[in-house]
């Protein structure tokens, strides 16, 4: 444990400051000592202090309101008091104004000095939480400014992502390979990697490697000279050659056929392309950012994806979590996506009923964070007051309809001869589903494995309105 921290000792006892300065000094911490609160604030004016140790009763001013005038000059300041006088009340009053630990006097040293290996780790906790609030509010700035969107969430996931996206970052040229399922941000995520190193000044090209047709391949990465081929009506760049000095993101490299991957590899190690219809070499400065969807571990295992193209890409690997796994995440996310939408559709739609996040919370969401956006956008569309609530959700099932959870039949009379009458049949399954929810149209919808906008117009159909 780092030892150097700053302490400041105040008390108008000249014996007990110099016996806690030298047991402090013993521990290897460095200590300043004060015996009036102007001695302290002067300090506290031209030095950092981690720690002060205040005793309540002091001269001119108590310690509480020392403690609130080192509090305005270093707000991270954590304060230990102490005191031959104290009652509970003035205890009480300590701890609410901010102190950390309270001693009656006599103490041993002991025990401040367990306080304080306490407090040290509060402060060291303190630190690395406010690190990641400082690289997320820099992160979602500088995505908002380029890109128009921000990464949103307040998870332990989120945070271990921004952690990783930070610390690979700082490498200039280490590939990185992003999985995580349709939706979850991959390029997103490439995007904050770019913004937050020191190629954010330069090009960040994305490629989607399942929409170039084999025959361009060559083409399209490493560009042709005028003629190279028929149709070569001029010199062409590739995305290397464009991406030089910043960021290559292939999505969906997955798809990339395995001759393609080889060639592909071949400029990732020796980090120079050669246009088409040209013999010379150029050397490129890229770094490349990587994204799939799929299982590339298993494509490899089932000699889909070349192995030595994997570990090429993978020297370093962010795997984003599903929203399913970060669900805490999702009322948040509802609220950034409702304002940024409203304000889009020019509605005032400004409210979120509780119902609606518990309704959310229960969904699998197959298509994770993109999903989620669309289906705040569909309700936004839908609402026509100023509060979104269920009525206004329609989820999207990926259950077929012959999975729909199936319900008890009593047939009435009028049901024909063989039990097959449909329009009887499926008004009594509506009946079931909305009973199950409540007379609530989304969860009912979700029962049935339908979209609300089919449940509705099937209760209108059969006037269950």
């Amino acid at each position: 444990m780092n030892q150097q921290l700053t302490i400041l000792v105040v008390d108008d006892e000249p014996r007990m400051v110099d016996e806690i300065e030298e047991f402090l000094q013993a521990q290897k911490f460095n200590v300043l000592t004060a015996y009036n609160p102007d001695q302290a604030l002067e300090i506290m004016k031209n030095n950092t202090v981690d720690i002060a140790i205040l005793d309540i009763r002091l001269p001119g001013m108590s310690g509480i309101e020392l403690l609130q005038k080192l509090k305005k000059i270093q707000p991270l300041v954590e304060v230990i008091m102490i005191s031959g006088h104290g009652d509970m009340s003035t205890v009480i009053d300590a701890m609410r104004q901010g102190a950390v630990d309270y001693f009656p006097k006599p103490f041993r040293l002991t025990e401040i000095y367990k306080a304080i290996v306490r407090t040290q780790r509060f402060i060291h906790l303190t630190e690395e939480l406010q690190t990641v609030k400082t690289n997320r509010d820099v992160l979602s700035k500088m995505l908002l400014d380029h890109i128009g969107v921000q990464l949103i969430g307040n998870s332990s996931a989120v945070k271990d992502l921004i952690g990783m996206m930070s610390r690979v970052a700082q490498t200039p040229s280490t590939s990185v390979l992003i999985m995580g399922e349709s939706g979850t941000g991959k390029e997103l995520v490439a995007h904050g990697i770019h913004y937050l190193s020191k190629r954010s000044t330069n090009k960040f090209y994305s490629v989607n490697c399942s929409a170039i047709p084999e025959t361009l391949f060559e083409s399209e990465f490493f560009g042709h000279k005028k003629g190279a081929f028929t149709g070569a009506d001029s010199e062409k760049q590739g995305w290397f050659e464009i991406a030089d000095k910043g960021t290559l993101f292939l999505d969906e490299i997955s798809d990339l056929p395995l001759i393609q991957q080889a060639k592909l590899l071949r400029v990732l190690e020796e980090k120079k392309v050669s246009k088409l219809g040209s013999r010379q070499i150029n050397n490129v400065d890229v770094r490349v950012i990587a994204a799939s969807n799929k299982d590339l571990e298993l494509m490899v295992d089932e000699q889909k994806f070349r192995s030595d193209l994997f570990h090429r890409l993978g020297i370093f690997i962010i795997k984003i979590p599903p929203l399913r796994e970060h669900k805490e995440d999702i009322p948040i996310l509802v609220e950034y996506y409702l304002k940024r939408t409203a304000n889009n559709m020019e509605k005032n739609v400004n409210k979120v009923h509780p119902k609606v996040i518990e309704l959310l919370k229960s969904y699998s969401f197959p298509g994770n964070i993109r999903e989620l956006r669309n289906i705040i956008e569909r309700a936004v569309i839908y609402c026509d007051g100023d509060v979104l609530t269920t009525d206004h959700i329609q989820l999207s099932w990926s259950k077929k309809m012959d999975q729909s959870p199936v319900f008890p039949s009593n047939h009435s009379e009028n049901t024909s001869e063989n039990g097959l009458n449909l329009e009887e049949n499926e008004m009594e399954l509506i009946s079931k589903a909305m009973e199950l929810a409540e007379s609530n149209k989304a969860k009912a919808a979700m029962l049935l494995g339908i979209s609300w906008q089919s449940l509705d117009r099937r209760m209108k159909k059969f006037g269950m309105e």
